[in-house]
């Protein structure tokens, strides 16, 4: 198989599965906003492959995504892709640009701000659309809805990532679907792989009990 197939093969493998994620996993955190993992699929997708193949497999799986089990049509298409790419193309580009643990943290950073802000402009400007919401009712909940869920969405998509991540990346290696490279090959001490995961289980936890205290269970 050469590269270039084993590319096509990987990302159709990574849009079946960000689809199934979609379609089988949703978890209420506001309101109507639920939280599903397909940006933690993607992001991989664009760390292995670079941020344009983040771009296609959102475009790719928000279209089915709204041909088979959405109900918002193209608008919530449009949303979904704007979302989605916000943070998993910012993030993969900047891990492109510094290709190491520092540079993938730093790039999901940068990639959370970016939803953030892209998804707070887009709501104001979308949601009384194809919700039927008066625009200043939608404007009310930008900062005690909208910016706490799009927070916990990227604070969660980033613990996910950052927790599978390389035993993906060493399963898809040893499966010959994609190549070793100098940078990637390094070791991480197992001191900060500790650190790492110690890190991400924290800020997975603290999402979800925000997501409790948000859906006033605790």
């Amino acid at each position: 198989m050469n590269s270039k197939t084993k590319k096509i093969t990987m990302i159709a493998m990574l849009c079946a599965i960000a689809y199934v994620v979609v379609a089988l996993l949703r978890i209420p955190v506001v309101l109507f906003l639920d939280y599903e993992a397909k940006d933690v699929i993607i992001t991989i997708g664009g760390f292995i492959f670079g941020p344009l193949t983040a771009f296609i497999i959102s475009v790719i799986v928000s279209f089915i995504e709204m041909l088979t089990i959405s109900d918002t049509q193209i608008i919530g298409c449009i949303m979904n892709i704007l979302s989605t790419c916000s943070f998993a193309c910012t993030a993969a580009w900047i891990y492109k640009k510094k290709h190491s643990l520092s540079g993938a943290i730093l790039g999901l950073i940068f990639g959370i701000f970016a939803m953030v802000i892209v998804m707070l402009l887009w709501n104001y400007l979308i949601t009384p659309i194809y919700m039927g919401y008066p625009r200043e009712e939608v404007a009310k909940l930008l900062l005690p809805a909208f910016l706490p869920f799009n927070l916990v969405k990227g604070a969660i998509n980033m613990a996910l990532i950052l927790l599978i991540y390389k035993p993906i990346v060493s399963a898809l290696r040893k499966a010959s679907l994609i190549e070793i490279s100098s940078v990637d090959s390094q070791q991480v001490a197992k001191s900060k792989k500790i650190g790492l995961i110690i890190i991400s289980i924290i800020l997975l936890a603290t999402c979800i009990f925000f997501i409790l205290v948000l859906r006033g269970i605790v």
